[in-house]
């Protein structure tokens, strides 16, 4: 299966994909030249929002109800205990399509609050393609990452980088994309690899401190096993990693 056939197999990145598509299509029909001008500010507050939903969202602490904890298992928690799954590899739809509304309307509240013109337009240009088109690339190099395939010089720093978020310390390098660093270094979730390597690995890494037998791991993976694709063997040897 080629990358582009994965990635695009998900709803979520599909769902992505046609709104940066209404997204340009809107701009070239209606939109002051002016407003494409705009977009790169959308590169720069999708990097941002992609540093604080990693952080913040989905390494929230573990919730003690299981409903909500299946939430968080599938958005993120899941992607950590199986980390070559294709399934999880991607953020939900359920996730994507709300994070994206919410974007839409401040940007859009923002501009006609401050009194600008083609207030619209200016948030389709920052949200819709600047902002979508840089959440296309973060999924692109994040399921690269996992992926065991030739990559490019670019493609294989971000593994490198991402593998310590997955394999060493997972409160550290929250940011995928490439040039997101910067914004661990300013945040202070960036540890240097040589540093890394001296430091004793997390215990527990793969469930994000949880023990791997947890009751709420165990009964996430045993409802999602079927969507997920997960066999018998790699729930038995998650409930002891």
């Amino acid at each position: 299966m080629t990358r582009l056939k994965l990635m695009f197999s998900h709803t979520g990145v599909a769902a992505m994909a046609v709104a940066a598509l209404v997204g340009i299509v809107v701009l070239a029909a209606q939109a002051p030249w002016w407003v494409w001008l705009l977009i790169p500010l959308g590169f720069a507050a999708q990097m941002l929002n992609e540093y604080n939903l990693h952080r913040f969202i989905f390494h929230l602490p573990p919730p003690k109800r299981q409903w909500a904890f299946d939430l968080l298992y599938q958005a993120h928690y899941g992607h950590h205990d199986f980390p070559t799954n294709h399934g999880l590899f991607f953020v939900p739809v359920w996730v994507a399509i709300p994070v994206l509304a919410f974007n839409f309307i401040l940007v859009w509240l923002i501009a006609t609050l401050l009194g600008l013109p083609a207030a619209i337009n200016i948030s389709v240009a920052i949200v819709l393609v600047g902002g979508v088109l840089t959440f296309m690339g973060y999924e692109w190099f994040h399921m690269t990452s996992h992926l065991n395939v030739p990559k490019t010089k670019v493609e294989r720093y971000v593994t490198t980088l991402h593998n310590q978020h997955h394999f060493r310390d997972f409160s550290k390098w929250f940011h995928v994309s490439p040039g997101g660093e910067v914004i661990d270094r300013v945040m202070g979730t960036a540890i240097d690899r040589d540093a890394l390597k001296k430091q004793q690995r997390i215990e527990f890494i793969r469930t994000l401190g949880l023990r791997p037998d947890d009751p709420r791991l165990v009964a996430a993976r045993t409802r999602f096993a079927a969507r997920y694709g997960l066999s018998q063997d790699e729930l038995a040897r998650a409930a002891v990693a």
